[in-house]
């Protein structure tokens, strides 16, 4: 059963396409993850789902509720756990709870209250001004919030940003927890390969607002197949080496040339008759950065670099309709 419904989906800032006419589904219990550097349009699509943002054209639906024409129910079905910590320092944790189940109409509140705090541990805590918190303890504080009214979909952006090792892992068991019961659905965006392949049923990766690929971690490294192969190269034949086409990735390193080739297996020994004097070879199994190498032609952390298509996006929005 599909809690989510996509269909070419689109958002556009004045001449800015922030999110290009991607379909996807999510089943009940599933945790899709939106895997993609910043200014991707992961954001930007879940704020499309979550009636934050008003889309341009496209389907969207949640828990079989459109989002253009039934967004106060879209919103009672959702709980949102957004990339900036958005509780109120000046109240305590249980009293920031308490608000929000007002907002809500939380029947029980106090019982369901007492629940939330249990399942992220700050039980202990639950008196201490908001303001005190450590990082982990605020972004469980925001998990148990968004969970405080029992949603049947929680969106997750980049949840663990910031956070030490432990609570990072921490989280993720509670995300699991949830998915695993069956009674919560998760869209989670990350740029953290290690999330995406830890939490993660199925993987989007979002690529300059479009979905390039999708499919299970496992299935999308089995699919650009073969071994990577890093080669350290010296003067070498760039001619030769740019008519292979399985060499995915070409950088200069100091004096050196480094290739990064995949599915490489059958073609090896063809490499390194063409490509010059290899220093060094680098033999391993395929990450899921080399899979978005494989589909961006760059890795994660490069595109990290690039900049610019929030920001671009967030200008326009003042003008956008």
């Amino acid at each position: 059963m599909k809690v989510i419904e996509v269909k070419e989906l689109t958002k556009k800032f004045d001449k800015f396409t922030a999110v290009n006419k991607i379909s996807f589904g999510v089943e009940k219990g599933e945790i899709l993850g939106l895997l993609g550097p910043n200014g991707a349009g992961k954001t930007t699509t879940l704020s499309m789902l979550a009636t934050l943002v008003k889309p341009t054209s496209g389907i969207a639906k949640v828990n079989g509720f459109d989002v253009y024409n039934h967004p106060s129910l879209v919103r009672k079905s959702i709980g949102f756990v957004f990339q900036d910590p958005s509780s109120d320092d000046t109240l305590t944790g249980r009293e920031n709870l308490y608000l929000h189940g007002l907002m809500y109409g939380v029947d029980g509140i106090n019982k369901k209250i007492d629940m939330v705090l249990k399942l992220v541990d700050l039980v202990d805590k639950k008196d201490i001004l908001v303001k005190n918190y450590s990082g982990g303890m605020r972004r469980r504080l925001e998990l148990a919030r968004g969970l405080l009214h029992e949603p049947k979909i929680l969106f997750l952006d980049e949840p663990t940003l910031g956070l030490d090792p432990q609570t990072r892992i921490n989280l993720w068991n509670y995300i699991k927890k949830l998915s695993s019961e069956g009674s919560v659905s998760v869209i989670i965006t990350t740029h953290y390969m290690d999330e995406a392949e830890e939490l993660c049923d199925r993987i989007a990766i979002i690529d300059h607002g479009k979905i390039v690929a999708m499919d299970s971690p496992s299935d999308l490294k089995n699919k650009i197949g073969g071994d990577i192969v890093r080669l350290k190269i010296k003067n070498p034949k760039i001619g030769e080496i740019k008519k292979l086409k399985y060499v995915k990735k070409i950088k200069k390193e100091g004096e050196f040339t480094v290739l990064t080739v995949v599915n490489s297996g059958l073609h090896l020994q063809e490499i390194l008759k063409k490509v010059g004097k290899v220093e060094e070879v680098e033999l391993r199994h395929p990450t899921l950065n080399d899979v978005f190498l494989h589909y961006t032609g760059r890795n994660i952390r490069e595109a990290e670099g690039e900049g610019g298509w929030a920001e671009r996006a967030m200008s326009y929005q003042g003008r956008s309709t």
